[in-house]
């Protein structure tokens, strides 16, 4: 879990940016351009933290759309994506604005608690195996950095299953304690867990407050959704028209493709 011996070295954002990313491994795509594309702010001097920034895609994206005061910290559990994120963000001229820390983000004494405006986590997509004699929701890899990224495990693989590394409990937990009151937590997910993550999320008083869901095709179900949430915040939702990927002339939407320019979504 420490090293990452293969690497590819790619551009995002149609070259603005450039990330050194591993072979096998939580790699930058749509969604991760899509979470980075959805953060709004509301703080004078917004200071903000990621969860689970693999090698520091979403950090380094949300600091070229908010020059200035902005800052981020990126929290990774797995020491060889730091060090890849630590290149990316040297690279990317972004180091008195970003920084990344090794860490386990269950961990109470890894940062100073209500101490951020908002938070971005783009958490593991499948539930989580909690035991050794459990089968896994999607297909475990072998590769354990990527199957932290699919389920949130960590163990020997690809026999054992091994213990929980990430729950959505754990991030919404870790979510509330971070934040300060009214900051605010930007997510991307998968669509057939909503209920699950609203669940976790209410059970640590953050609040749904804006939520849009992404369809491949116009035709299509939802795969994928972006919500926002409040730390103490009261009742109220609102549902963005949906978003829709592509197009029926199999091109990329206007709509999509805004979420690759600075102003986002």
């Amino acid at each position: 879990m420490g090293s990452v011996d293969r690497v590819t070295h790619d551009d995002i954002l149609y070259g603005r940016l450039t990330l050194w990313q591993p072979v096998d491994g939580p790699r930058a795509a749509m969604d991760t351009v899509l979470l980075a594309a959805w953060v709004r702010l509301r703080a004078r001097r917004p200071r903000f933290v990621e969860l689970g920034a693999a090698a520091g895609a979403v950090s380094l994206m949300l600091a070229l759309r908010f020059p200035g005061p902005f800052t981020i910290t990126g929290v990774e559990l797995q020491p060889g994506l730091v060090r890849l994120a630590e290149r990316n963000r040297a690279e990317s001229g972004l180091e008195d604005r970003v920084s990344f820390l090794c860490g386990d983000l269950r961990d109470p004494a890894l940062l100073p608690a209500e101490s951020f405006d908002g938070l971005a986590v783009n958490p593991p997509y499948d539930a989580p195996v909690k035991a050794a004699t459990e089968k896994p929701r999607g297909r475990l890899s072998a590769i354990p950095s990527r199957s932290i990224a699919r389920q949130g495990a960590t163990g020997p693989f690809p026999t054992n299953h091994g213990e929980v590394c990430c729950t959505l409990d754990d991030i919404a937990s870790a979510a509330s304690r971070l934040l300060k009151g009214h900051g605010r937590l930007f997510a991307v997910f998968r669509t057939d867990r909503l209920a699950a993550f609203v669940g976790s999320m209410l059970g640590h008083r953050l609040a749904p407050k804006r939520l849009l869901m992404v369809h491949p095709r116009r035709e299509s179900p939802s795969n994928l959704f972006l919500i926002e949430c409040v730390k103490g915040g009261g009742e109220g939702l609102t549902v963005a028209p949906p978003l829709i990927v592509m197009g029926k002339d199999g091109k990329y939407t206007p709509d999509l493709l805004r979420a690759y320019g600075p102003e986002g979504l």
